[in-house]
Protein backbone atom coordinates (compact mmCIF):
# COMPACT_ATOMS: atom_id res chain seq x y z
CA UNK A 1 0.00 0.00 0.00
CA UNK A 2 1.25 3.66 -0.92
CA UNK A 3 1.72 5.90 1.58
CA UNK A 4 -0.68 8.52 2.53
CA UNK A 5 0.16 11.84 1.50
CA UNK A 6 -1.30 14.98 3.60
CA UNK A 7 -5.11 15.29 3.97
CA UNK A 8 -6.07 17.64 1.27
CA UNK A 9 -2.63 17.40 -1.36
CA UNK A 10 -2.05 15.66 -4.19
CA UNK A 11 0.15 12.60 -4.25
CA UNK A 12 4.08 13.02 -4.30
CA UNK A 13 5.20 13.33 -7.97
CA UNK A 14 8.46 14.60 -9.74
CA UNK A 15 8.57 18.10 -10.45
CA UNK A 16 8.59 18.65 -13.89
CA UNK A 17 9.82 21.90 -16.01
CA UNK A 18 6.61 24.93 -15.86
CA UNK A 19 5.23 24.99 -19.27
CA UNK A 20 7.08 27.97 -22.18
CA UNK A 21 4.35 29.35 -23.19
CA UNK A 22 4.97 29.21 -26.79
CA UNK A 23 9.01 30.11 -26.73
CA UNK A 24 11.69 28.78 -27.76
CA UNK A 25 14.93 27.98 -25.15
CA UNK A 26 17.22 29.92 -27.53
CA UNK A 27 14.58 32.91 -27.83
CA UNK A 28 14.57 36.24 -26.51
CA UNK A 29 11.83 38.24 -25.66
CA UNK A 30 11.28 41.67 -28.17
CA UNK A 31 11.33 44.64 -25.39
CA UNK A 32 9.03 47.58 -26.26
CA UNK A 33 10.53 51.23 -25.08
CA UNK A 34 7.87 52.97 -23.60
CA UNK A 35 9.94 55.84 -23.36
CA UNK A 36 10.92 56.44 -27.05
CA UNK A 37 7.31 57.65 -28.27
CA UNK A 38 7.63 60.63 -25.59
CA UNK A 39 10.95 61.41 -26.75
CA UNK A 40 11.43 64.36 -29.37
CA UNK A 41 12.46 61.94 -32.05
CA UNK A 42 9.61 59.62 -31.08
CA UNK A 43 7.43 62.02 -31.75
CA UNK A 44 8.83 63.47 -35.08
CA UNK A 45 8.93 59.86 -35.75
CA UNK A 46 4.95 59.32 -35.62
CA UNK A 47 4.28 62.69 -36.83
CA UNK A 48 6.08 61.45 -40.57
CA UNK A 49 4.45 58.92 -40.50
CA UNK A 50 1.24 60.11 -39.84
CA UNK A 51 1.84 63.38 -42.50
CA UNK A 52 3.09 60.84 -44.81
CA UNK A 53 0.03 59.00 -44.46
CA UNK A 54 -2.09 62.06 -45.03
CA UNK A 55 -0.49 62.55 -48.22
CA UNK A 56 -0.56 58.99 -49.47
CA UNK A 57 -4.59 59.47 -48.90
CA UNK A 58 -4.98 62.43 -50.88
CA UNK A 59 -3.23 60.96 -53.62
CA UNK A 60 -4.92 58.15 -53.69
CA UNK A 61 -8.33 59.86 -53.21
CA UNK A 62 -7.14 62.22 -56.27
CA UNK A 63 -6.15 59.90 -58.46
CA UNK A 64 -2.90 61.80 -58.85
CA UNK A 65 0.25 60.33 -60.63
CA UNK A 66 1.41 57.21 -59.52
CA UNK A 67 4.87 58.70 -58.95
CA UNK A 68 2.91 60.62 -55.89
CA UNK A 69 1.11 57.97 -54.34
CA UNK A 70 4.65 55.63 -54.59
CA UNK A 71 6.41 58.04 -53.13
CA UNK A 72 4.21 58.89 -50.19
CA UNK A 73 3.68 54.84 -49.57
CA UNK A 74 7.01 54.40 -49.69
CA UNK A 75 8.28 57.10 -47.14
CA UNK A 76 4.70 55.80 -45.02
CA UNK A 77 6.54 52.35 -44.85
CA UNK A 78 9.39 52.45 -44.63
CA UNK A 79 9.21 55.43 -42.13
CA UNK A 80 6.75 53.15 -40.13
CA UNK A 81 9.39 50.27 -40.24
CA UNK A 82 12.03 52.68 -38.47
CA UNK A 83 9.29 53.87 -36.44
CA UNK A 84 9.33 49.98 -35.05
CA UNK A 85 12.74 48.76 -35.25
CA UNK A 86 13.38 51.84 -32.24
CA UNK A 87 10.00 51.26 -30.83
CA UNK A 88 11.00 47.26 -30.41
CA UNK A 89 14.47 47.96 -29.96
CA UNK A 90 15.64 46.27 -32.80
CA UNK A 91 18.50 48.52 -33.30
CA UNK A 92 20.20 47.39 -30.37
CA UNK A 93 20.10 43.98 -31.42
CA UNK A 94 20.87 43.97 -35.04
CA UNK A 95 24.32 45.61 -35.08
CA UNK A 96 25.19 44.53 -37.78
CA UNK A 97 24.10 48.27 -39.09
CA UNK A 98 24.54 51.38 -37.78
CA UNK A 99 20.96 52.24 -37.82
CA UNK A 100 21.36 55.77 -37.26
CA UNK A 101 23.00 56.42 -39.90
CA UNK A 102 20.53 54.62 -42.31
CA UNK A 103 17.91 56.36 -41.19
CA UNK A 104 20.15 59.65 -41.82
CA UNK A 105 20.92 58.14 -45.70
CA UNK A 106 16.85 57.76 -45.65
CA UNK A 107 15.64 61.00 -44.31
CA UNK A 108 18.28 62.79 -47.20
CA UNK A 109 17.18 60.50 -50.10
CA UNK A 110 13.27 61.27 -48.73
CA UNK A 111 13.79 64.93 -48.47
CA UNK A 112 15.46 65.29 -52.25
CA UNK A 113 11.98 63.01 -53.58
CA UNK A 114 9.75 64.89 -51.75
CA UNK A 115 11.28 68.56 -53.05
CA UNK A 116 10.68 67.07 -56.23
CA UNK A 117 7.29 65.79 -55.99
CA UNK A 118 5.78 68.31 -53.45
CA UNK A 119 6.79 71.33 -56.06
CA UNK A 120 5.62 69.14 -58.85
CA UNK A 121 2.36 68.92 -56.88
CA UNK A 122 1.73 72.59 -56.19
CA UNK A 123 2.34 73.70 -59.61
CA UNK A 124 0.83 71.31 -61.50
CA UNK A 125 -1.92 71.45 -58.82
CA UNK A 126 -4.50 68.83 -61.46
CA UNK A 127 -7.13 68.90 -58.43
CA UNK A 128 -7.59 70.21 -54.63
CA UNK A 129 -6.24 66.16 -53.77
CA UNK A 130 -3.21 66.93 -55.38
CA UNK A 131 -2.36 70.11 -54.11
CA UNK A 132 -3.17 68.75 -50.53
CA UNK A 133 -0.99 66.30 -51.11
CA UNK A 134 1.91 68.24 -52.57
CA UNK A 135 1.52 70.76 -49.43
CA UNK A 136 1.64 67.45 -46.89
CA UNK A 137 4.30 66.24 -48.79
CA UNK A 138 6.49 69.80 -48.28
CA UNK A 139 5.38 69.67 -44.61
CA UNK A 140 7.44 66.28 -44.55
CA UNK A 141 10.13 67.34 -45.85
CA UNK A 142 10.52 69.53 -43.40
CA UNK A 143 9.58 66.94 -40.89
CA UNK A 144 12.49 64.85 -42.80
CA UNK A 145 15.24 67.44 -42.02
CA UNK A 146 14.66 68.23 -38.57
CA UNK A 147 14.50 64.39 -38.09
CA UNK A 148 18.40 64.34 -39.75
CA UNK A 149 19.36 67.45 -37.63
CA UNK A 150 17.84 65.43 -34.78
CA UNK A 151 20.05 62.27 -35.93
CA UNK A 152 23.53 64.07 -36.44
CA UNK A 153 22.94 65.42 -32.94
CA UNK A 154 22.48 61.96 -31.47
CA UNK A 155 25.39 60.62 -32.99
CA UNK A 156 27.43 63.35 -32.07
CA UNK A 157 26.56 63.04 -28.04
CA UNK A 158 27.10 59.31 -28.57
CA UNK A 159 30.88 60.02 -30.15
CA UNK A 160 31.69 62.27 -27.41
CA UNK A 161 30.67 59.92 -24.17
CA UNK A 162 33.06 57.08 -25.49
CA UNK A 163 29.62 55.22 -27.43
CA UNK A 164 31.38 54.99 -30.62
CA UNK A 165 33.85 52.08 -29.73
CA UNK A 166 32.65 48.68 -29.21
CA UNK A 167 32.65 47.32 -25.89
CA UNK A 168 35.34 44.67 -25.29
Amino acid sequence: MAPASPAGSAPASPRLPAPSRGRRPGMARLEVDRAFPRSPRGVLKIARTLVALAALICFLASDAHEAYTALAGMETVITGLFLLLYLLRLDARMRCLFWPLADIFNSVVAALFLLVVGLFAIIIKTNKGTLAGGVLGLILLVLCLVDVVLLCKKISLDKARGRSAPAK
